[in-house]
C-alpha cells in the first residue's frame, strides 16, 4: 500500500497534540500538514487537498463542526474523510458532528496506535478506490465517479452522494449479487449503523431515476445491477 500518497491534515489548537499526531503520522509514512483552528484548516485544505482530516471540535475563530460543514460544501474537498478528536463526549456534540458530515468521532485522550490502525484501514480503502475505474460505460447509462455524475440516455441524473455511491458500487460488477452487508460496509462504512430499510429506500429512489429494470432484488440476499 502506498501510504506516502495519503495526505492527512491535523487540526487542533493544542500545539502538543498537533506535534504528537504529526510525529506518529509522519513516522508511519503519511504526508502531513497542520492547522490551529477552523479558519486556517479551510485555507490549508484548499491548497493541500487532504484525504483525511483529523479535527478538534472546540477551537478559536471557528469550531471544528463549522469548519467541517464548510469543507464538505467545497467540491474538491467533499470526499475527504473527517474524523473528530475531542474531549467532549456528550451525545449532542457527537450528533452535531455527524450531521455536519463527519465520518467518525474519537474521544480524547487519543491512543496513537489505535488511531494509526484506523487511519491505515481508511488509507487501504482510499488506495483501493484510486485504483478502481472512475468511469463506467454501460451503454444507456454512464457513471463518472471523478465528477460524481450519472448520465441516462444522454441526460444527467441528479443523485445525492449515497445514492450515487450505491449505483456506482452495483454497476462496477453487473450481474454480481451484492449482499446487504457488503452494501452497508462499502457505501455507509462499518462505523455507521444502517438498517435494511435505509438500503431499500435508496434502491427505490434509484429505480425511480434510472428505471426499474436495472436493479434486481434477490429476496433475502441483496441486489444486483442489470445493464
Amino acid at each position: 500500500m502506498d501510504i506516502s500518497s495519503i495526505k492527512v491534515l491535523v487540526v487542533d489548537d493544542d500545539p502538543d497534540i498537533v506535534e504528537i499526531l504529526k510525529y506518529n503520522l509522519k513516522n508511519s509514512g503519511y504526508s502531513v500538514k497542520s492547522a490551529g483552528n477552523g479558519v486556517e484548516a479551510i485555507k490549508k485544505a484548499k491548497k493541500f487537498i487532504p484525504d483525511i482530516i483529523l479535527m478538534d471540535v472546540m477551537m478559536p475563530e471557528m469550531s471544528g463542526i463549522e469548519a467541517c460543514e464548510e469543507i464538505k460544501n467545497i467540491d474538491q474537498l467533499s470526499q475527504a474523510i473527517i474524523i473528530f478528536l475531542s474531549a467532549r463526549s456528550e451525545d449532542y456534540t457527537q450528533i452535531s458532528a455527524y450531521e455536519a458530515g463527519a465520518d467518525d468521532y474519537i474521544s480524547k485522550p487519543v491512543k496513537p496506535k489505535i488511531l494509526l490502525k484506523k487511519i491505515s484501514n481508511i488509507a487501504k480503502k482510499i488506495n483501493s478506490e484510486k485504483k478502481a475505474p472512475w468511469i463506467i460505460d454501460l451503454g444507456s447509462i454512464k457513471i463518472n465517479k471523478e465528477e460524481y455524475v450519472a448520465i441516462k440516455d444522454k441526460k444527467e441524473i441528479l443523485l445525492p452522494r449515497k445514492e450515487f455511491e450505491l449505483l456506482f458500487l452495483l454497476a462496477t460488477k453487473p450481474d454480481k449479487v451484492f449482499t446487504r452487508e457488503e452494501i452497508m460496509n462499502k457505501v455507509w462504512g462499518t462505523q455507521v449503523v444502517v438498517g435494511d430499510r435505509t438500503i431499500d429506500v435508496h434502491v427505490r429512489k434509484l429505480r425511480e431515476k434510472i428505471g426499474e429494470k436495472h436493479i434486481k432484488t434477490l429476496k433475502g440476499v441483496g441486489y444486483k445491477f442489470k445493464s
